[in-house]
């Protein structure tokens, strides 16, 4: 688990960094901070989406995906649960930048097959790669947010833990084509955490985050089709 404790660690180490950083920050400048990591969010999302959509075997499954996920989401009050919780913590805007920090930092191709690849091959190229990213987005979220944003270095820590200790399953089953849909799905919701960052709209992103259950659900009952 080197690569996840690493990846974690970077985490950690960028939001104090990035929390020091902010007490010197004018307030004016807080807010270009504010503008430049929603705008990067959003892109980053749409990239994602962009990138994988060719490789979609079900075109319109993340449409659906999101449909019910977002409504079991609500149902549940996932977003008013997630605030209350961020709350008791902090009295500003931690848990808007805490729910994208947790979404950049887990769903993506090289924290899902990274923990896979270091557990079965032993290769952790994948997990150092995506320390470092990790290392300056915590930075510019912690900077924005305050030291609250390491808090997602934990919950990276338990979900790539959780894939790395589940690797002899999961590497059979996270098939190329599974991997697009959730690409393209995580890629919506991190490009709403733009938007709601931005104040663009409040799309309750922590509502939407049983979407990516979906084409998980959806392979299962696929593979379990007779042929």
């Amino acid at each position: 688990m080197i690569g996840t404790i690493v990846n974690t660690a970077t985490i950690i180490t960028g939001s104090v960094i990035g929390s020091v950083v902010k007490r010197g920050i004018r307030e004016e400048y807080q807010g270009a901070l504010f503008n430049a990591m929603g705008l990067s969010a959003f892109m980053l999302g749409v990239n994602a989406v962009v990138s994988h959509m060719g490789d979609s075997r079900y075109p319109v499954l993340f449409i659906a995906s999101l449909a019910i996920g977002s409504l079991i989401g609500t149902i549940l009050d996932l977003d008013g649960r997630f605030k209350k919780l961020t709350g008791h913590f902090s009295s500003s805007n931690l848990g808007e930048g805490l729910s994208t920090a947790i979404l950049l930092f887990c769903i993506g191709t090289l924290s899902i097959v990274g923990p896979i690849e270091s557990a079965v091959n032993g290769n952790h190229t994948y997990l150092f790669t995506n320390a470092t990213l990790d290392f300056v987005s915590s930075m510019v979220l912690a900077s924005t947010y305050g030291i609250g944003i390491a808090a997602a270095g934990l919950v990276l820590f338990c979900w790539q833990g959780s894939i790395y200790l589940g690797a002899s399953f999961l590497a059979g089953f996270l098939s190329d084509a599974l991997m697009a849909e959730i690409s393209i799905v995580g890629g919506v919701l991190i490009a709403t955490s733009g938007l709601s960052i931005l104040k663009i709209k409040d799309c309750k992103t922590m509502n939407m985050l049983p979407s990516l259950l979906v084409p998980a659900a959806w392979f299962l009952i696929v593979d379990a089709l007779p042929v």
